[in-house]
């Protein structure tokens, strides 16, 4: 299946996304596309009334595009997106996080701000120590018995 779109060259992006506001179409997203190790695609997505209509710019991989994100404040987050993933340059990017939207070594909401928390792997975990258990007891028992007997019984009586 292909999407229906109209092929622009990257020169004439601006002055096609700017009709397409004029007549009363909104910017939805933008979707990339690898067509080979070098090439690419850029879909860009506009909608007036539930009808889309797609801007297909084909790019090579490291390569420039002009940002939407002057016309169309909300372009900036997914170029952004697609500069991370793709290492695509969005001239003119109002909000250009260099690289570092999603970054996966960012320590802080100021270095990434978009991925605010990170999942750490104990170094020394082991098998048993569970959260919600108590050293000594096994997962299903209850704090202070041992695995096998009731709450509340003592053994060998």
């Amino acid at each position: 299946m292909s999407i229906e779109a109209l092929t622009v060259a990257p020169a004439d992006l601006l002055a096609e996304a700017t009709r397409l506001k004029n007549d009363g179409y909104r910017f939805v997203t933008m979707t990339s596309v690898e067509l080979d190790q070098t090439n690419m695609e850029i879909l860009y997505h506009f909608d007036k009334d539930l009808v889309l209509k797609n801007l297909r710019v084909a790019v090579e991989k490291g390569g420039k595009l002009p940002s939407l994100s002057g016309l169309l404040f909300g372009a900036f987050l997914v170029e952004n997106e697609i500069r991370d993933q793709y290492a695509l340059t969005f001239d003119g990017l109002v909000l250009d996080y260099q690289g570092k939207l999603y970054a996966e070594t960012a320590q802080t909401a100021s270095s990434s701000p978009f991925c605010k928390y990170h999942v750490k792997a104990e170094p020394d975990a082991k098998p048993g120590n569970q959260p919600g258990t108590q050293p000594g007891n096994q997962p299903g028992t209850q704090p202070g018995t041992q695995p096998g007997t009731q709450p509340g019984t003592q053994e060998g009586k």
